[in-house]
């Protein structure tokens, strides 16, 4: 099914440094599909989706809950879903997805941040041609399954990609609009989803030196300790590949 995506070895996200940075960044993506499709699951398939991410992730129902009904207070904040993108030191290109309910503090923030570390923050969609979004599926194997004809008949449906990450869980990448067939036709079909987010995938990986590496490692750590960013997607290749 062609050739395996180069920054599936190449991109390893750090993961957020406590429990704590994770649940509050999951429940403001609840909140966010909730307040969109409604706060039934059944009817509301993103919202379904993070659920499952919130149990994969050992995130207590209580705050699930709470993420919901938060959607639909009169006094809650409003978030938004806004990218941010520049270029890191040695040219490393920068996509930053937050959800923010204040854009001026977000950008005043990320703004500081590549101001600090040697990059430059730019305009929106500056750099939507270096990267290509896509839907990511994380499903649990079962004896039964035939991966190749898995492969096949997911074809139809908008999968680029299946790869094994190791032996319980495949890994399904679709183009990003086919997110709500793939969903329907592995639920429909009763395959279990372990987890699933957008990813953006870089059309080409920019080999730095170990020193350089360092320096762009060193901003992307402090935007990714801030409360408002979700994701940082880059095209620095992995030191190891």
């Amino acid at each position: 099914m062609g050739r395996a995506f180069e920054y599936r070895k190449a991109r390893k996200f750090k993961r957020w440094g406590n429990m704590a940075r994770v649940f509050t960044r999951l429940g403001k993506e609840i909140t966010m599909a909730a307040k969109t499709g409604g706060a039934d699951p059944d009817n509301n398939p993103r919202l379904r989706l993070l659920i499952q991410n919130a149990r994969s992730e050992n995130m207590p129902k209580d705050n699930v809950d709470r993420a919901i009904k938060r959607a639909f207070e009169k006094d809650t904040s409003d978030y938004k879903e806004i990218v941010y993108e520049g270029y890191a030191p040695h040219g490393i290109a920068l996509l930053i997805e937050t959800a923010t309910d204040n854009n001026q503090r977000t950008v005043a923030n990320i703004r500081s941040y590549f101001n600090k570390y040697g990059g430059s923050l730019g305009t929106q969609g500056m750099l939507d041609f270096m990267f290509t979004r896509k839907s990511v599926f994380t499903v649990k194997v079962t004896p039964e399954m035939d991966l190749e004809m898995l492969e096949l008949e997911l074809i139809d449906y908008g999968v680029e990609e299946l790869l094994a990450e190791d032996e319980e869980t495949i890994v399904i990448y679709a183009n990003f609009q086919s997110f709500g067939p793939v969903q329907k036709y592995l639920e429909d079909n009763g395959f279990e989803i372990k987890s699933f987010r957008f990813e953006r995938v870089p059309s080409e990986l920019k080999e730095l030196t170990p020193e350089e590496r360092a320096d762009v490692d060193k901003l992307i750590e402090k935007i990714e300790e801030d409360d408002d960013v979700t994701n940082v997607f880059h095209n620095m290749k992995d030191a190891d590949e």
